[in-house]
């Protein structure tokens, strides 16, 4: 590990060109704008009290004496009695239908229902900011957009790395490199949320560590603290992903190492099985399971109990039912051996794999390309994203895998996916240059509080003498 100077790397505080501003969308001219807003429904308007109240009432009005208090008080009465005293002649509705009474009423203290039905969550169909993300490589196997616990999003545009603050919307500059290094190929914040690594075409890495101030405040550039990874891999580090201090990185070579950052000789484990490019790397919530997608079409699993660092370890499964390319690779949060993967253009299928039998559980044509994967944290729904042609988002509702929604709005392939902390947010990054949000998994239920714990006098105490 060599922790020495940053001498292919700069920060820029002049660019003509800022990334990461929102958009303001232009509202289209469209045959909407030049309607009405409230359009009479005829089927529900009474043409005849129509015409009435245009011209017999008007006559009546005219030919009308003088009347007592009391009798133009009985007319009002006998108006709303005959139902002849409304102001509004066109109806834009129909009346709600009367509620039917399943059961009689002496009855209805005695019914009770044993389980609530679920109000349907509302799904917004348009993303709810959108941000220029100028020079973003349009490149299926890179991984370029993660976003980390400390609510900081990072994204490589070129040879630059930009954080987003969610929590005020500002924007600064992680690193640039040189064109001799870059372009930059994947970017990975630690679970800390502090540390983050950077993958280059030159087959470096670079891991920052973000001072905890930079973490709470509105700044314009950043200096961090970066050390960087060398003889790891031959070419360009386009995957990685973090278990603890484990740092696992993916290459064109086809080759995945396992990094430990602590230590000068950080290369611990190797893994070989895959032929050509390793576009995408998951770790399993437990940290026991890795799971590695490649452009050879395979799907690998690995174990941290078989691995080995004096020879290359051997994979716990191979799956080779995919026909093209894996980057889309997500672990299934409510069942730990639940693995989900999609493949690339020449296969636009999803598949669910059980990993300690390595059985193919369910398969389903998407009919585009599978970019990346996301699970929800709060309900049982899965997220994809897709290339050609409609370069959409969608929700299924697992383990039925019924669309809940599509969302559109990307012009070009939507290549990468990150999620918010809580869960509730989605960016995606596509082709097109532009960041998008969407608040597709709603909000978390309220944890209901945990019910006060009454202790027994001195029970902290094992005996009294």
């Amino acid at each position: 590990m060599d922790a020495g100077s940053l001498n292919s790397f700069s920060n820029l505080t002049g660019q003509s060109r800022w990334p990461l501003q929102e958009q303001v969308l232009q509202r289209r001219n469209s045959s909407k704008d030049n309607m009405d807003r409230f359009i009479p429904n005829r089927s529900a308007t009474d043409f005849d009290y129509a015409h009435c109240m245009l011209t017999e009432r008007r006559k009546v009005k005219e030919n009308e004496p003088v009347c007592s208090p009391a009798r133009e008080a009985y007319r009002q009465l006998l108006a709303e009695a005959l139902n002849i005293n409304r102001t509004r002649i066109l109806a834009f509705k129909n009346k709600p239908p009367a509620p039917v009474e399943l059961f009689p009423s002496e009855n209805s203290t005695s019914v009770h229902l044993t389980k609530s039905a679920k109000p349907r969550r509302h799904i917004p169909q348009s993303s709810e900011r959108t941000l220029d993300a100028p020079d973003l490589v349009d490149d299926f196997y890179l991984n370029l957009l993660d976003w980390g616990s400390s609510n900081v999003l990072a994204i490589a545009l070129g040879n630059t790395v930009y954080l987003w603050d969610a929590s005020d919307s500002s924007t600064s500059e992680l690193v640039t490199v040189d064109d001799e290094n870059g372009p930059i190929t994947s970017v990975s914040w630690a679970p800390d949320g502090r540390h983050i690594a950077v993958g280059l075409n030159n087959s470096e890495l670079c891991i920052f560590v973000l001072p905890l101030f930079i973490l709470t405040q509105i700044f314009t550039f950043v200096t961090a603290a970066a050390c960087t990874l060398r003889g790891c891999h031959r070419s360009r580090v386009g995957s990685m992903a973090w278990n603890n201090h484990i740092l696992t990185t993916g290459g064109m070579d086809g080759q995945i190492v396992n990094n430990d950052v602590r230590i000068r000789s950080h290369i611990v484990e190797t893994y070989r099985g895959h032929q050509q490019e390793v576009c995408g790397l998951k770790w399993s919530a437990s940290g026991q399971q890795l799971a590695s997608g490649g452009n050879d079409n395979l799907v690998h699993i690995w174990d941290r109990s078989m691995a080995s660092s004096n020879s290359p370890t051997r994979w716990l499964h191979r799956l080779e039912d995919h026909t093209s390319a894996v980057k889309a690779l997500a672990w299934c949060p409510f069942q730990s051996n639940l693995l989900t993967t999609g493949g690339g253009g020449g296969d636009r299928t999803i598949k669910f794999w059980n990993t300690h039998t390595s059985a193919c559980l369910n398969s389903v044509d998407t009919g585009s390309q599978v970019c990346a994967l996301l699970w929800s944290k709060n309900e049982r729904e899965l997220l994809s994203s897709h290339g050609f042609t409609q370069n959409q988002l969608t929700l299924w509702k697992y383990p039925s895998m019924v669309k809940m929604a599509e969302l559109t709005g990307h012009t070009s392939r939507v290549l990468y996916m990150a999620q918010s902390p809580d869960g509730c947010t989605v960016a995606s990054a596509a082709g097109d240059e532009t960041l998008r949000f969407w608040n597709v998994f709603g909000v978390p239920e309220v944890a209901k509080t945990a019910p006060k714990v009454h202790h027994e006098p001195f029970s902290h105490v094992n005996r009294i003498r």
